[in-house]
């Protein structure tokens, strides 16, 4: 079966992002499916450029952790993005790292599972969560859901550990992804075809 990566793109590795995300990894673990969390460091990981070189040669022109994790990316089924919010948005970090990622091997994620997960101390955590869920409803993906939002409180791992409430939702996410990960897996052991899409038509504007 394949993996879940989890991305943790906080500067603490251990924080309170990491919090959420070891709760996902745990209850991956008790349905049988493995999750593998990717820290993204504390180093600055380059913007995304724009310089199209990546369409030519399939992969970004900055040979860093994105092109790492593209090469990878046969290993998952699904991936979970974490983030701390920031003036109610992701890391900065983490949007340069998926901005990257998606661009240059979006369509190597194509029908693989999709969540994230976000921490805040109190407020800016439903525009945070939003952000991140659009690299997934754009690029094919089955995006996964909980009970509610997925987001944990807490100014420290200690206070997130004691949100009843948002650990519960990590492990609903948990349970989800996996059955959700072994029904894609049993489809395609079973012949059923993944949806076949149109050509890609690119519209910049219309005129009436």
């Amino acid at each position: 079966m394949k993996k879940i990566l989890l991305v943790n793109g906080s500067p603490n590795e251990r924080g309170c992002t990491f919090a959420a995300l070891d709760e996902v990894a745990r209850e991956l673990a008790k349905n049988g499916v493995e999750g593998e969390i990717l820290w993204l460091g504390k180093r600055p990981l380059a913007d995304c450029v724009a310089c199209g070189a990546c369409s030519k040669t399939g992969k970004c022109a900055f040979d860093d952790l994105v092109n790492e994790v593209a090469a990878r990316l046969d290993e998952f089924g699904g991936i979970v993005v974490g983030s701390p919010v920031y003036y109610g948005g992701p890391d900065g970090r983490l949007t340069s790292f998926l901005d990257r990622l998606f661009y240059s091997a979006g369509g190597r994620l194509a029908d693989k599972l999709g969540a994230s997960v976000v921490s805040c101390r109190r407020g800016g955590a439903t525009a945070a969560f939003e952000r991140l869920n659009q690299y997934f409803l754009m690029s094919n993906m089955h995006v996964v859901g909980s009970q509610y939002w997925n987001q944990v409180h807490g100014n420290s791992p200690e206070e997130v550990r004691r949100d009843a409430e948002g650990l519960q939702t990590m492990r609903v996410l948990a349970g989800n992804m996996a059955y959700l990960l072994k029904a894609l897996e049993a489809a395609e052991a079973n012949g059923v075809p993944k949806p076949k899409r149109e050509p890609r038509v690119f519209t910049n504007f219309v005129r009436g």
